[in-house]
């Protein structure tokens, strides 16, 4: 709970700090900060989502809505399809985030999808579109309770996570009304963008965009080590406290109930054991620039695999 006020206290400051000082100067770096404190506080509700955050599940539900409505994300809808993704990594049939298409489906995009899909920086805001409309290739939505994604035992979560979604739409309008669209815009809704950019720029890499080719696996061939260690550890820097150590992102697919603050000890522990699968990230300055070519690479590269075949 500690670090859910730490982020909470900074959200609040940065906001007070942004009304106080209302100028154009500090608009900017008020944006990206609070953009990437927005991605913190997310980071924790997925914590929340797994388990990790407390061994109390009805703690980790509360605290997964709050922390997740505050940023436009349906809790249990994102949760189930991001458990999806866990239980499936690597599996090009059944993975839930940034699956490589199939070739013959790649080659019946059209020209915009292709566009919006493979080329920067269209891809850094494809997370609200995913939630409404999942991937290119699927169907489903994270609020339509009788979607595919979910089970009809979690319909009835998928509504709760809607009810407490709404409150937080309906704020957010009611304030656009009473001050005006365009403070709101300035103090939440270009930090959400931000958000978004880190949400999408980190998840794709992560299992994306490594200096080797990362296998993809089918039928017999997958396995859940297998496809837990296609994952890439990144290095962001500074970022990395600040971000809750998501980089570590290997051992958080191998094992995900490790809670985040045991993530970068628990790496350490793991490397020795896992050798030459371990993908090691490369150091970062201050800033992770270096993530942007990585990300411009793999996007005009990586765009499907064949249509046969089990790896």
């Amino acid at each position: 709970m500690s670090y859910v006020f730490r982020d909470v206290s900074v959200v609040f400051a940065l906001a007070a700090a942004a009304v106080y000082c209302n100028n154009w100067l500090f608009w900017p770096i008020y944006w990206f900060a609070q953009g990437t404190m927005f991605w913190a506080v997310f980071v924790l509700g997925h914590d929340c989502g797994h388990g990790s955050f407390s061994d109390n599940a009805i703690l980790n539900s509360v605290v997964g809505h709050i922390l997740h409505s505050s940023v436009l994300v349906p809790y249990h809808g994102w949760r189930i399809s991001h458990r999806t993704h866990h239980q499936n990594h690597g599996n090009v049939e059944n993975d839930e985030s940034w699956v490589p298409l199939p070739e013959n489906i790649y080659k019946k995009l059209d020209t915009s999808t292709r566009l919006l899909r493979f080329t920067v920086p269209f891809p850094l805001f494809a997370f609200p579109v995913y939630l409404w409309y999942r991937s290119p290739g699927k169907e489903g939505s994270h609020f339509n309770p009788y979607s595919n994604l979910f089970s009809p035992q979690e319909r009835k979560l998928v509504m709760i996570s809607n009810a407490c979604w709404s409150p937080m739409v309906i704020i957010l309008a009611y304030v656009s009304f009473t001050v005006g669209p365009s403070h709101v815009f300035k103090l939440y809704g270009i930090p959400y963008l931000i958000f978004v950019i880190w949400l999408d720029l980190l998840t794709y890499l992560h299992h994306h965009g490594h200096e080797h080719k990362l296998p993809w696996y089918r039928g017999k061939e997958w396995s859940y080590l297998r496809g837990g260690l296609t994952t890439v550890d990144l290095d962001y820097g500074l970022f990395n406290n600040i971000h809750h150590d998501i980089g570590t992102h290997v051992i958080h697919h191998l094992f995900p109930q490790i809670p985040h603050y045991h993530l970068v000890e628990a790496t350490k522990a793991a490397k020795p054991v896992i050798g030459k699968f371990y993908r090691e990230p490369k150091k970062s300055g201050a800033v992770p620039f270096n993530l942007i070519n990585n990300l411009i690479t793999s996007l005009g590269q990586d765009h499907y695999v064949s249509n046969s075949g089990d790896i």
